[in-house]
């Protein structure tokens, strides 16, 4: 956007862009804490102690920093080694193991274009982190899943031999599994049935219907939900809130991303998850205290940790 006034004060402009890029303030601490089950650290500003310092000053004490290629999965373990307050997941996302085949430009790593790495290239990457999942500082497996909206036809049986692979490294370590499911619902649910999915199963972001949560239930899948829980255009998501089991249900922020509202665009941190935890205890009619003790103990469970 430009810093030029559309009519106006230009000081004012000035104002507006920095207050939409600026961080938002530091919410009301939670009383119990909780943990942010799913984090990006190595995407936000300043230092992990930083971060880590914010969120527990606001009763956020743990969280899950999330691995998406092979890198940031080394980082995540590395991270979690240094701090008894992080675990790590790690895993490929599912727009990396295109882009390792075929060189996909569309696909996760923040690395640019690469040319095609073949079959041979993704057996590579998911060696390394069948290695990682192995340290006991890695809790999970993932995020990996299905993404079809950002990836083309051509890209989706690479995502899918990623995923089956990914479920097979999470059941052999005992490691629970970290679903990134974007408008590939029933291939996701598909897959976890065709495979087996491991006893512990997190729907990162959960992005499903109230009748896709029943049947998450049914499987005994966790669903995490993010900031998105809160926006005006996602009713589906808090249908799905209302009905999915108080014991099956986590919080994260996905953080930089999915900003709970009222701050939704500015970036998203660990510190920010009591807002929606108090979001969605209102969406399921309880009380702030006893839905974070249910996601504390939700997460650990979830995570084995």
């Amino acid at each position: 956007m430009s810093s030029k006034a559309h009519g106006g004060d230009t000081g004012e402009a000035h104002r507006g862009n920095a207050d939409k890029n600026a961080a938002p303030p530091l919410p009301e601490p939670l009383r119990i804490p909780v943990a942010d089950s799913h984090t990006h650290l190595d995407m936000q500003s300043g230092t992990v102690e930083e971060g880590l310092a914010k969120a527990a000053s606001v009763g956020v004490t743990t969280v899950v920093q999330v691995g998406c290629d092979v890198n940031g999965s080394r980082w995540a373990a590395e991270t979690a080694a240094a701090h008894a307050n992080v675990h790590a997941a790690v895993a490929l996302h599912p727009n990396e193991a295109p882009r390792i085949v075929h060189g996909d430009p569309d696909g996760w790593s923040r690395q640019g274009a690469r040319r095609p790495g073949g079959d041979a290239a993704l057996d590579e990457a998911l060696a390394e982190i069948d290695r990682l999942a192995a340290l006991p500082q890695v809790k999970g497996v993932g995020e990996t899943g299905l993404d079809f909206f950002r990836t083309g036809p051509a890209g989706v049986a690479a995502q899918e031999r990623s995923f089956r692979a990914h479920i097979e490294i999470a059941k052999r370590h005992g490691k629970a599994l970290v679903i990134h499911d974007r408008d590939a619902h029933a291939d996701v649910l598909r897959v976890l049935k065709e495979e087996g999915a491991p006893e512990r199963t997190v729907f990162h972001c959960y992005s499903g219907d109230a009748e896709m949560a029943e049947v998450c239930a049914r499987a005994g899948y966790f669903m995490s939900f993010a900031g998105n829980v809160t926006f005006k255009n996602a009713q589906n998501l808090r249908d799905a809130l209302a009905v999915a089991p108080q014991e099956l249900v986590l919080v994260e922020t996905d953080a930089p991303f999915l900003t709970p509202a009222p701050y939704r665009g500015r970036p998203n941190a660990p510190y920010l998850v009591p807002v929606t935890v108090r979001a969605m205890a209102a969406v399921r009619g309880t009380d702030e205290d006893t839905l974070a003790t249910a996601l504390a103990a939700n997460t650990a469970r979830a995570f084995g940790y």
